[in-house]
């Protein structure tokens, strides 16, 4: 399916590897511009050297961090005027909620929440006079079903996407559209890093742990970063202008809810 998107400009935050990178080689893929980002310059210009050997795309490369004003500054001086915007951030890690303490959990806040408002409000009104704009949030399955551990990370992107439920709905006549994509258990580094400490923990293997948490999920198996960025692309599309403020929940089944 073409997209309708080639040529546009896309701006994914938190890109070069994991999901984040899955978006970016889908939006690439469509006819993108991206500009992906990262803090750590060696990974990220593999990354970008491998999407443009793969797609022929127009890859730029910003090391930065995304939740400074230096690195939101550095991703516009980019891409002044972006059509597409994903909103991606690492989480922090799992901590019994009696041990976060309240530094821990503003810094939550600020990456999870603040980080991808302040990006929205500064590319909305160039998207809203240009009369197009996609704007997708990566936040996580636990907006929906609490995890444990994981309880600043999943109120920081409840709080975004509460804080965005209403932007959507007033934007949405200039075919701007704001959605969030809620992965469950996907196979990246993050995943495999927590797999690694369950296993140290219980005193077995990896892969055996790997096998209980697959078993626990409907599909069997753990979502890829392709799967994950084709969906977000598909959000980006010029085809999903009617689609807006919506949560799309990817997660092989695991959520036990009808609606």
């Amino acid at each position: 399916m073409d997209l309708g998107i080639a040529g546009r400009t896309a701006i994914i935050c938190a890109s070069s590897k994991g999901l984040g990178r899955g978006c970016a080689e889908a939006l690439a893929e469509a006819g993108c511009t991206v500009v992906i980002n990262g803090r750590d310059a060696a990974s990220l210009e593999a990354t970008a050297s491998q999407i443009r050997a793969s797609t022929g795309a127009t890859v730029i490369a910003v090391v930065a961090d995304v939740s400074t004003q230096a690195g939101q500054d550095a991703l516009l001086a980019a891409a002044p005027e972006p059509d597409i915007l994903v909103n991606n951030n690492g989480g922090p890690p799992p901590k019994s909620f009696r041990e976060v303490s309240r530094e821990a959990l503003l810094e939550g806040v600020v990456q999870n929440m603040a980080t991808p408002i302040q990006l929205v409000q500064r590319v909305v009104d160039g998207m809203i006079a240009r009369r197009f704009g996609r704007i997708v949030n990566i936040t996580s399955a636990s907006v929906l079903t609490p995890l444990t551990g994981l309880d600043v990370s999943s109120g920081a992107r409840a709080g975004l996407t509460a804080f965005l439920a209403g932007v959507a709905r007033e934007i949405a006549h200039a075919n701007v559209t704001i959605n969030n994509i809620l992965p469950g258990a996907f196979d990246t580094d993050r995943l495999k890093s927590s797999t690694t400490k369950m296993a140290a923990i219980k005193g077995v293997t990896i892969e055996e742990i790997a096998k209980i948490r697959m078993a626990e999920i409907p599909a069997k198996r753990f979502g890829t970063a392709d799967e994950f960025g084709k969906a977000c692309a598909f959000l980006a599309s010029a085809h999903a202008g009617y689609i807006t403020g919506q949560n799309l929940l990817i997660d092989g089944g695991s959520f036990r809810g009808s609606f």
